[in-house]
């Protein structure tokens, strides 16, 4: 796999060009089975995919437990992984959202309980989940600074925050990567946050690249969902929306058809496309979605083929929003 970079100077880390997202690992999307999650990461590292994306409060330490005994089971070799991870989300017993806690003390706890989770000594990349409004983003930062210097964790991620945000960040620590939503229906960041972090040098984890498996190829109006999927209550996935979404995805059926590619591939391939300072990430939760996914490396995208898209695609053109009221107003990246 051809390798890109996330970052410069002393933040920078090296990844394969398709990182793999582990949320739906631990129940974001509903039921999943272990031993097919832990086949999927190892023949993710295998085709060379060295990113692998967590969050300590994904099935609340679930995903991180699960990662850790992957790591052991499959023998993986520490350095041979890069391993992010988010942080801050507060999440109820009954697995509701209770907001963010960034605080320095917080960051600090929270690192310890996931070092502990998944049996490593360091994390690569470590990065707040969201802005947290009462906590200055220079505390946050200057918190996982310390624990750069202490050698619990090698950089600074950031995720879902905006332009202003970005830059107060960097001032304070230099900066990886910024993780936030990217794909053919989700270009938000176009328009001045993606300058932003490329005037800055710091890289993009994108995930979200098939909209959570919407502009896959394989989402059809009768599929149902768990009570526990995400998507039940995602606006895009919901009546008149889903309905106008998918003749999106019929109209970039053509162009992947055309292409002999499937529509997952185009859609990956054309994030891919966006700049080589952005790394997809994939959160196939099987071997066969993984290797789909992979499939994108070899589609090599023209410049006809990039219009093509875009007319089928119009960039504005996805039905409702990417999450529900509450949770879209509690995006910095968003304001």
């Amino acid at each position: 796999m051809s390798t890109r970079t996330l970052g410069t100077g002393p933040a920078a880390v090296a990844s394969g060009a398709l990182g793999l997202g582990l949320m739906g690992m631990s129940g974001m999307y509903g039921p999943a089975e272990e031993s097919e999650s832990i086949e999927t990461i190892r023949a993710a590292v295998e085709s060379g995919v060295n990113l692998l994306d967590t969050g300590d409060f994904y099935g609340m330490g679930h995903n991180e437990m699960l990662l850790g005994r992957a790591l052991k089971q499959l023998g993986l070799d520490r350095d041979a992984v890069r391993i992010s991870v988010k942080f801050g989300a507060q999440r109820g017993p009954d697995g509701s959202w209770l907001g963010y806690d960034a605080r320095p003390a917080a960051v600090k706890t929270a690192l310890a309980y996931t070092l502990t989770r998944l049996g490593v000594d360091h994390i690569d990349v470590y990065r707040p989940a969201r802005l947290d409004p009462r906590v200055p983003i220079e505390e946050t930062v200057g918190a996982i600074g310390e624990l750069v210097q202490a050698g619990y964790v090698r950089q600074v991620g950031l995720s879902e925050v905006g332009a202003e945000t970005i830059r107060r960040a960097h001032a304070a620590h230099p900066i990886t990567d910024l993780q936030i939503e990217y794909s053919l229906i989700s270009r938000g960041l176009e328009e001045a946050i993606l300058p932003t972090t490329r005037e800055l040098g710091i890289g993009i984890t994108a995930y979200g690249v098939l909209s959570r498996g919407l502009i896959s190829g394989h989402w059809t109006p009768e599929r149902s969902t768990h009570a526990a999927d995400f998507r039940t209550h995602a606006p895009r996935f919901q009546g008149e929306n889903l309905t106008r979404n998918l003749e999106l995805v019929e109209a970039l059926r053509t162009v992947a058809e055309a292409r002999g590619a499937s529509v997952a591939q185009i859609a990956i391939a054309w994030v891919l496309a966006q700049g080589t300072d952005i790394v997809p990430l994939i959160g196939a939760r099987r071997p066969d979605r993984l290797a789909e996914a992979l499939g994108a490396l070899e589609v090599e995208l023209t410049a006809e083929d990039l219009a093509q898209i875009e007319k089928a695609v119009p960039k504005g053109a996805a039905s409702g929003e990417r999450y529900a009221t509450a949770q879209m107003s509690s995006l910095d990246s968003e304001r």
